[in-house]
């Protein structure tokens, strides 16, 4: 009982931080003049994935590697499995131009590294440097394309979004945005030390590996501001922002997340056997799969989509049900 209500305390004081560092970044961002574009894309984005890095050194400091490659695993399927699949049975996904120039190549790329330098059993401090040099490239890339080759239709949905591109500047409002990133990030710490130790309770409790409550019930909890973010922004029709963050999150998560802590963590992170064999490649395949469905008509059907939610929810039990 204890773990699950550490756990559980865990979770929500994560997901409140995270919630007040993307507003914080957001505005802090904002008043220095930063595009609302380059907010969304990128601040948004690594924001949104301020719980998986929290977790990720929070869990290989205290020694469990595994919770913390199988949450980052657990989180891209969960990204691009079901709640892509889930926004498309609602509304057909329709995909922008975009996507194709910059997104799907390096969901692609992240996940073939992550599956490929695994490989040995361990992800070292090198293979870390290598992922987020990569990282850097995409934001590079990023930039590029908000400052480029964004479409007007896109620019002024990001506005909309984020607000203008410059506010003006006043000291007293300025330091509360400060102190409200500080606070979410203190926060952040604070629910993932209460997470992993409440995760790892209930490992025990149940006899199970980190690794899989990092895939399931870690994954789906930290994913939750994505989910909320894009099952809003599709019934209100205007999801391209959601839709480019979710993909974004999930190259973040591991070119720049899982990256930070290998370079973090010494020795590096080891990866299970179990999570080589089955769900490393499951997220590089899920990855891979996506590019046949996204150039077919440049959009993801119902049909589609609902296929790829019944795909999770069967991974999901056989988790639960014969790995556990």
């Amino acid at each position: 009982m204890s773990g699950f209500l550490w756990f559980t305390a865990g979770m929500l004081t994560l997901v409140g931080g995270a919630e007040l560092v993307v507003r914080g970044a957001s505005h802090v961002a904002t008043r220095l003049g930063v595009s609302p574009m380059v907010i969304g894309l990128t601040i948004v984005s690594i924001g949104t994935s301020a719980p998986e890095l929290a977790i990720g050194i929070t869990a290989a400091r205290h020694g469990n590697g595994a919770l913390a490659v199988g949450n980052i695993a657990g989180t891209n399927v969960f990204n691009l499995l079901f709640i892509l699949s889930l926004s498309a049975v609602i509304r057909p996904l329709s995909l922008r131009v975009q996507l194709f120039r910059l997104e799907l190549p390096m969901i692609v790329l992240s996940a073939g590294l992550m599956l490929g330098l695994g490989l040995d059993g361990n992800l070292s401090r090198a293979d870390g440097f290598v992922m987020l040099m990569g990282g850097i490239t995409y934001m590079i890339g990023l930039y590029y394309f908000t400052r480029v080759a964004a479409s007007a239709t896109t620019k002024k949905e990001y506005r909309e979004e984020y607000g203008p591109q410059a506010v003006k500047w006043s000291r007293k409002a300025l330091s509360f945005n400060v102190a409200m990133l500080l606070g979410g990030i203190t926060l952040s710490v604070i629910g993932a030390n209460w997470l992993v130790d409440g995760a790892t309770a209930l490992a025990r409790a149940f006899g199970v590996s980190e690794a899989i409550i990092g895939l399931t019930i870690v994954a789906l909890g930290t994913s939750a501001p994505e989910l909320v973010t894009t099952l809003i922004s599709t019934l209100r029709n205007d999801r391209d922002v959601a839709i480019g963050n979710l993909l974004g999150s999930s190259i973040f998560n591991i070119m720049v997340i899982l990256a930070l802590t290998c370079l973090l963590v010494p020795g590096g992170l080891p990866v299970e056997r179990d999570l080589m064999l089955f769900d490393v490649p499951l997220m590089a395949l899920v990855a891979f799969g996506a590019v046949p469905i996204f150039l077919t008509g440049h959009r993801v059907s119902r049909l589609e989509g609902g296929t790829g939610v019944t795909l999770f929810i069967t991974y999901m039990v056989w988790l639960t049900c014969f790995r556990a």
